[in-house]
C-alpha cells in the first residue's frame, strides 16, 4: 500500500509529498496526445507525481491556486461549501474526477483561490503541473489548451443546467464480512451480469502490481475487486482502490463489523452498501434488523444464493440503468396499477425499485414482496373489492371511519414484516402534520408505513408514530417521482391515475331522501367521501406536476369511467391499465433499455 495509509496527512503538494520516485512514461491521456515524444519526455522529467491514500486532501477550498493536476489513476471527490459561510460550513459532494481528467485548472487559469476542496475518494495517483510548466505547454502546444477548455465548458454546462450529480463507479470492492457467504460466486455472477449488460468488466481476486492494476482499470468500464476473508492484505488493497464498497454478509452473521484497518467508514463517500445473502429457497427475506444495526449501511440489497436475477438487478444499479417505478394514489383508480405491473412484466421491464403514495404505495409494497400477477389481483380483490375498506363508519369526531378495517387488511397481507426485509428497495410518503413536511418512509413495519400513507384527512384517522401525526402522502406529493430520483439515478417510470376529471354536480338527486341528505346529493353535489378523496389529490396537483418532470416516462391510463371509490371496479380498472401500458410497449423498452442497451429480462 502507499505511504500515508490511514493517516491524517497534510494536503498534497508539499515538498515531502510532491517528489515521487515513480518516473514511468506518461500515460496516454487526451490532454497530451498531441505532444511530440521530446515534449512528453520533458513533461515526465519536470512534473511531480503525487500519491494520495483514500481520505487525504489534495487542496482545500480557498487555497491559492499554484498548479493543476492530472488524475493518472484512482478517483477524486469534489467537495464544496457555501463561500459566504466560511470554511466551517458543511461541504457537499458535487462531482467526481476520474483517471484522464484534470482538476485545479479553473483556479490556475483565472488566478483565483480554489473553489472547492478536493479529497481522494480512494488511493489515487496524480501528475502535478505547475503554473510555469502549464504556460510553457500552452505556448508550444495549443492543442492541449483546446482540450482543457472543452473539459471546462462541459463542467460549466452541467453546473448551469443544474444537473443532478450521480457518479457511476469505475471500481468497486466486494468485501465478505462473513467467511461463510459465497463471495466467489457473487463476484463471478456480478461480472456476468455487468458484461451481459454491455459493460466491459474485469474481476480481480488477487494482488497485482499497482502499475498493472492502473492499466486494467483504464482498459475496462468497471473493475471489481473481490476481497477474500483469507487474505486481509488483499482485502485492504481492494478497498483502497474502490469507488464503491459492498460488504457481503448473511442475516445470521455474528461478527458483523469490518476491521478498522479496512477504512470502510468515517468519510461520506466511503460509506459501504450491504449485500445480504439470503438462502436460495427463501420466499421472504430473513429479518435483517439486527444485521443493519451492526452494519449501518447506506443501502442494502437482498440477493438469494444462486439467483442470477437478483445479481442482475444490482448490476443495473451499478450502471445507472436500474428501473424505478412510482405509483400514484387515486382511490379505486389505483387498481389500474395492477394491470400496469402485469404489462411491465410481460414487456420485460424490470421493476428494480418501487415506491408510491397512498393506494399506489400498497401496490408498490406488493411488487417489492414479489407477489405474482394473480396473487396481486387476488390480494387486492380480497382486501378491497369484496369488502369496502372504508365502511366502518364512526361518529365524525376524528374521521368518518374508524380505520380498523384498513389496518386489519394491511396486517393480514403484510404481517409484521419490515420495509427493510422486502426483496426490492421500497419507499412510501406521508404528510407529517407535526413538522409540516413530507416524510419518506423507508424503514419500520410495512403495514404501519402504508397505514400512514393512506390516512386521508377526514376519511381515515391520522396515524400517530413517535408523537408525530401523519396523514395521506397524496396531500403533499401524490406522484413522488422526485423522491425516486433522489433515491436512485436510473430510469424512472411513473404511473398517474388521477389525471381525469372525477367530480361533477348531479343534474338530479338520486336514491332515498335520507341518503341524498347525508351524502350531499340533496344539494346537487357529490358525497363527502368523494369530495375528501378528490380534495386530497387536488391539494398536491402543483407538486405532482413538478414531480412528473423527474420521471423519464409517465403513464396515464384512461380511467374517466372509474370513480375514486368504486371498489368493485377492480377488473375494469386493471384491464385499462394493462391495455394502456401495452400500447406503449415500444416507448417503455426505449426508455428502460436505451435502444436495447440492455436486453429485456423475462
Amino acid at each position: 500500500m502507499t505511504r500515508g495509509e490511514g493517516e491524517g496527512a497534510a494536503p498534497a503538494g508539499t515538498p515531502d509529498r510532491a517528489a515521487h520516485s515513480d518516473r514511468s512514461p506518461l500515460p496516454t491521456l487526451s490532454l497530451f496526445e498531441d505532444l511530440d515524444p521530446d515534449a512528453r519526455a520533458s513533461l515526465v522529467r519536470e512534473a511531480d507525481r503525487v500519491r494520495l491514500s483514500a481520505g487525504e486532501v489534495l487542496f482545500e477550498q480557498g487555497d491559492a491556486a499554484d498548479a493543476l493536476y492530472v488524475v493518472l489513476s484512482g478517483c477524486l471527490s469534489v467537495m464544496a461549501a457555501d463561500p459566504a459561510k466560511g470554511r466551517s460550513a458543511p461541504r457537499r459532494l458535487v462531482n467526481h474526477i476520474y483517471a484522464g481528467q484534470t482538476v485545479g485548472e479553473m483556479g490556475l487559469l483565472a488566478a483565483r483561490p480554489r473553489t472547492a476542496t478536493i479529497v481522494a475518494s480512494r488511493d489515487t495517483s496524480l501528475l502535478r503541473i505547475t503554473r510555469d510548466m502549464f504556460e510553457r505547454l500552452v505556448r508550444t502546444h495549443s492543442g492541449a489548451m483546446f482540450k482543457l477548455s472543452a473539459q471546462l465548458v462541459d463542467r460549466l454546462e452541467k453546473a448551469t443546467l443544474n444537473r443532478t450529480f450521480a457518479a457511476l463507479p469505475r471500481t468497486l470492492a466486494l468485501i465478505p464480512v462473513d467467511p461463510a457467504v459465497p463471495s466467489a460466486w457473487l463476484a463471478a455472477a456480478l461480472g456476468r451480469a455487468l458484461v451481459d449488460g454491455g459493460a466491459k468488466t474485469c474481476i480481480l481476486t488477487q494482488a497485482a502490481d499497482e502499475v498493472l492494476l492502473d492499466r486494467i482499470e483504464g482498459a475496462h468500464e468497471l473493475t471489481v475487486y473481490a476481497g477474500r476473508a483469507d487474505d486481509p492484505a488483499w482485502t485492504r488493497a481492494a478497498i483502497g482502490r474502490a469507488d464503491r464498497l459492498f460488504l457481503v454478509a448473511s442475516p445470521a452473521t455474528l461478527e458483523a463489523a469490518p476491521p478498522a484497518g479496512w477504512r470502510t467508514a468515517g468519510l461520506p463517500w466511503r460509506t459501504a452498501d450491504l449485500i445480504v445473502m439470503q438462502s436460495a429457497d427463501a420466499r421472504v427475506p430473513a429479518a435483517t434488523t439486527e444485521l443493519l444495526r451492526r452494519i449501518p449501511a447506506r443501502r442494502h440489497w437482498h440477493v438469494r444464493k444462486g439467483n442470477e436475477a437478483d445479481v442482475a438487478r444490482l448490476g443495473r444499479h451499478l450502471r445507472g440503468r436500474a428501473v424505478g417505478v412510482v405509483f400514484s394514489g387515486g382511490g379505486a383508480r389505483g387498481y389500474a396499477h395492477l394491470g400496469i405491473v402485469r404489462a411491465l412484466r410481460e414487456i420485460g421491464i424490470p421493476l428494480d425499485l418501487v415506491g408510491g403514495a397512498s393506494f399506489g404505495a400498497i401496490v408498490a409494497a406488493g411488487v417489492a414482496s414479489e407477489w405474482g400477477d394473480e396473487e396481486l389481483l387476488e390480494r387486492f380483490r380480497e382486501g378491497f373489492a369484496r369488502s369496502n375498506p372504508l365502511s366502518d363508519y364512526a361518529m365524525p369526531l376524528v374521521a368518518l371511519t374508524k380505520g380498523r378495517k384498513v389496518s386489519r387488511q394491511l396486517r393480514l397481507h403484510f404481517g409484521d414484516r419490515r420495509v427493510e426485509d422486502l426483496w426490492r428497495p421500497f419507499f412510501t410518503v406521508a404528510a407529517n402534520l407535526t413538522t409540516g413536511s413530507l416524510s419518506v418512509l423507508r424503514e419500520g413495519a410495512i403495514w404501519e408505513a402504508l397505514r400512514a400513507s393512506i390516512a386521508l384527512p377526514g376519511l381515515l384517522p391520522p396515524w400517530i408514530a413517535n408523537g408525530e401525526v401523519f396523514v395521506d402522502g397524496a396531500v403533499m406529493n401524490n406522484l413522488p417521482a422526485d423522491v425516486m430520483r433522489s433515491v436512485d439515478g436510473g430510469v424512472i417510470v411513473a404511473v398517474d391515475v388521477t389525471r381525469y376529471e372525477t367530480l361533477r354536480a348531479f343534474s338530479s338527486p338520486r336514491g332515498p331522501w335520507i341518503w341524498r341528505l347525508l351524502t350531499g346529493q340533496q344539494f346537487g353535489g357529490p358525497s363527502i367521501v368523494s369530495t375528501l378523496l378528490r380534495s386530497a389529490h387536488v391539494g398536491s396537483d402543483v407538486q405532482t406536476r413538478l414531480s412528473r418532470e423527474a420521471a423519464d416516462l409517465v403513464l396515464e391510463p384512461p380511467l374517466a369511467d372509474v370513480d375514486l371509490r368504486d371498489w368493485k371496479a377492480i377488473d375494469r380498472a386493471a384491464e385499462a391499465g394493462y391495455r394502456h401500458a401495452m400500447t406503449l410497449a415500444g416507448e417503455l423498452r426505449r426508455v428502460a433499455f436505451h435502444a436495447a442497451d440492455v436486453e429485456p429480462t423475462p
